[in-house]
């Protein structure tokens, strides 16, 4: 009878192992509800819920889950778990007896008996079982425990059996509650995990009651006698479990690399629940690029010195092959809109924009980097008046090469090589370097020069990447995968524009008129870089490459806010210098080699107006020896004595600035070397000046610090009388001293 009756279950167990899925098949069959964007060397840099009904995390090897869980597991639900073929007899006998005499008794269900019910219950309605899958249950159990390991059991139950609420398996339950991965789960957090198995939306106090009781039983194991585990529990468990009803179903982890990444490759690439996606991104580099920025607007809004600065994003793409290396698209922390995307938000380009249109007019031969341009007063008549670009303090260069022009960002030489250019013709160029310029160049007018256009950070740095590479435009690409033949790219600059240009923007020696020689912009090893401010301090960038990467950074507010006292040297630059720094700390940056279209030619400048130096020109424009036509000279000297020239006889009144004047500022210059110049022409004893109703002193010669808006100067005599007056107007950057914060 006996022998009849182990037949019968060995028919019985043989029929279910050809019904019941092997453990590599479940593994297999395992889908997260989220999909996964990877770094290149497989590192999670975001996890992206897809899948609504459920939330599942990775499948989970049993080898990394914490000791202390195992064993809470075991003590909770089998505690013959190791012991028995995959059904517990003495404990099926213990629960019918508790049964038959109405006693509460533990169920008799062992791990294996559940998991077995687990994945027979795929699709199937929650509910208590019936006697006949009650027998089902128990026969898969045995088939199990006949073909799969004890390890592979305890590991797959790990993974499928329901906590909480939505959440399914060990991965999801230990992120949401714990905020961490199940190797590092304590005993107290293992309690908590095996409690919400037996009954997992039971109230906090039953949850805490029966994790106490988990707690006393693992004590108890080890003969422990150390002091009550279950101090402060039933607020810990609350603690907890309010975590997991506060969660969003759709959130990303706190520890997200790349969240805004992750958003752009979803809403393009629509990856499927349980998709790992590599990308091309660097975990280390990204990890430094995002601190990096944090430690920065930290600096920035220290207490002494609010800058009332509150996002930055930066992307670095390496030169050769397009991969985005680093993306990121808020710092974070500080941020009122920590969900926008600042490395695609559209923003005004500043003086980023300018190495461009030298390299433009290069290639065009309409100058040279030893081109001499006047830094001067320049009046071009606009629609809406006079426009009148400024430099710093109002105090010009006066004539200046294209070198120093570009390498210390002066705003008027820009506008003069413009009106060479022509708008039209500029516009189309940063079209074809990949900026959105949505309108033609006419519509920006000749403020084109200094960065009217909007732009976004992927763009502007990828613009700069083509300089890197001799002026061709590639594409770039953040999927491994998706990355397609080699492009020969699309030829925007000649080379030899490309690397004149190039060597300008790493010449610190250029950049001194500005920035002086200490400037944050020099690097250790080779590297060309831009700064440029927007209009009202809104928008500040620092772009530029070295031999194998471009990087750029942004600093503003996502609201659009003007930051207060922060310019490109003291924004953006400084984290720029951080992360090539980073990037340059195992091999050295080299300058790139000269084309064979250019040459090298010593250059002497006739009445030191610039030191002699070594210059590189495009073959056929050099020349060694450069000076002013005898009427730039003389129109330069009668500008000079022009208003020290009049005699007492002529009428006093004011010089400048001239009626309806418009001064567009510059804010990628400090604030404090910003200044309007008030100048009286003739003659005039005890003339004082008066600006918007009130005295401003009586120098022949004023200085004032501007401030946007619409003023009246005024020029009066000792008796108040006015004997001159003018209108004028201020646009753009501004000092915002303390007082007016």
């Amino acid at each position: 009878m006996k022998r009849a009756a182990l037949a019968f279950i060995a028919c019985i167990v043989s029929i279910g192992a050809h019904a019941s899925p092997g453990f590599d098949d479940v593994r297999a069959a395992w889908r997260s509800s989220d999909w996964v964007l990877l770094a290149r060397d497989g590192e999670t840099l975001a996890r992206t819920r897809i899948d609504a009904s459920a939330r599942r995390g990775d499948w989970i090897a049993l080898a990394d889950v914490s000791p202390a869980l195992r064993e809470a597991i075991v003590v909770s639900e089998d505690k013959r778990f190791y012991e028995h073929a995959g059904v517990d007899w003495r404990g099926a006998a213990a629960a019918a007896w508790g049964n038959l005499w109405n006693t509460r008794t533990r169920g008799a269900s062992t791990v294996t008996m559940q998991l077995t019910g687990l994945i027979d219950s795929e699709g199937k309605p929650a509910g208590r079982r019936s006697i006949g899958e009650k027998a089902q249950q128990t026969i898969g159990a045995l088939w199990l425990e006949r073909s799969w390991r004890k390890d592979q059991i305890l590991e797959a139950y790990l993974n499928l059996v329901p906590f909480r609420g939505e959440i399914v398996g060990l991965s999801a339950l230990s992120q949401t509650l714990f905020g961490k991965a199940p190797s590092g789960l304590d005993e107290r957090e293992a309690a908590l995990a095996a409690a919400l198995v037996r009954a997992p939306n039971a109230p906090y106090p039953k949850v805490a009651a029966r994790a106490c009781a988990i707690l006393h039983d693992m004590q108890a194991l080890h003969g422990a006698r150390g002091g009550d585990p279950c101090v402060n529990l039933s607020s810990y468990v609350q603690l907890a479990l309010t975590r997991t009803a506060s969660t969003p179903a759709t959130a990303q982890g706190d520890d997200a690399l790349a969240p805004h990444l992750a958003r752009r490759i979803a809403s393009e690439a629509h990856p499927a629940a349980g998709a790992r996606v590599r990308s091309t991104v660097d975990a280390r580099l990204q990890r430094f690029t995002r601190d990096t920025l944090a430690r920065t607007l930290a600096e920035l809004n220290a207490r002494a010195h609010p800058r009332n600065v509150h996002d930055a994003a930066a992307i670095v793409i390496d030169n050769r092959s397009g991969d985005v290396l680093a993306w990121v698209g808020s710092a974070g922390g500080l941020s009122n809109a920590p969900q926008v995307d600042a490395v695609l938000a559209a923003r005004q380009a500043g003086s980023t924009l300018k190495p461009f249109l030298y390299a433009q007019a290069i290639d065009e031969k309409r100058v040279t980097a030893a081109t001499l341009l006047d830094d001067a007063p320049l009046d071009l008549a606009t629609g809406g008046g006079l426009y009148i670009p400024q430099n710093y303090d109002h105090d010009f260069k006066g004539w200046v090469s294209v070198r120093t022009a570009l390498g210390s960002s002066l705003n008027v030489p820009a506008v003069r090589t413009l009106v060479m250019v022509t708008p039209h013709r500029f516009a189309k160029t940063l079209v074809a370097l990949g900026l959105p310029l949505t309108k033609a160049g006419d519509y920006y007018g000749f403020s084109l020069a200094l960065g009217s256009a909007d732009v976004t950070l992927a763009t502007l740095a990828n613009a700069y990447r083509t300089l890197a590479n001799g002026g061709l435009a590639r594409p770039v690409f953040d999927l491994a995968d998706h990355r397609p033949a080699a492009d020969g790219g699309t030829r925007v600059f000649s080379a030899e524009a490309s690397f004149i240009v190039t060597d300008i923007l790493a010449d610190n020696n250029a950049r001194t008129r500005t920035f002086g020689f200490d400037s944050v912009l020099a690097t250790r090893t080779f590297s060309a870089v831009k700064t440029g401010t927007s209009k009202d301090m809104r928008d500040n960038w620092a772009v530029g490459f070295t031999s194998r990467y471009t990087v750029g950074v942004w600093v503003g507010n996502a609201d659009g806010a003007p930051m207060w006292d922060v310019s490109g040297v003291t924004g953006a630059a400084p984290a720029w210098n951080a992360i090539v720094n980073y990037l340059n700390r195992r091999s050295d940056s080299s300058a790139p080699r000269a084309p064979a279209g250019v040459i090298a030619t010593r250059v002497t400048y006739q009445n030191d107006i610039e030191p002699a130096r070594g210059e590189w020109f495009v073959r056929g424009t050099q020349m060694s020896e450069i000076g002013l036509t005898a009427n730039a000279a003389q129109a330069a000297r009668g500008a000079k004595s022009n208003a020290a020239g009049m005699t007492d006889a002529a009428a006093a009144r004011i010089g400048e600035p001239t009626n309806g004047t418009i001064f567009a500022l510059d804010p990628d210059i400090p604030p404090a070397r910003q200044r309007v110049w008030f100048e009286r022409a003739g003659s005039g004893a005890r003339l004082a000046w008066r600006l918007d109703g009130k005295s401003y002193g009586h120098d022949a010669r004023a200085s004032w610090l501007p401030w946007p808006g619409r003023h009246v100067l005024e020029l009066v005599d000792a008796k108040g009388e006015v004997v001159d007056k003018v209108g004028f107007e201020v646009r753009g950057a501004f000092a915002k001293t303390a007082a007016s914060r």
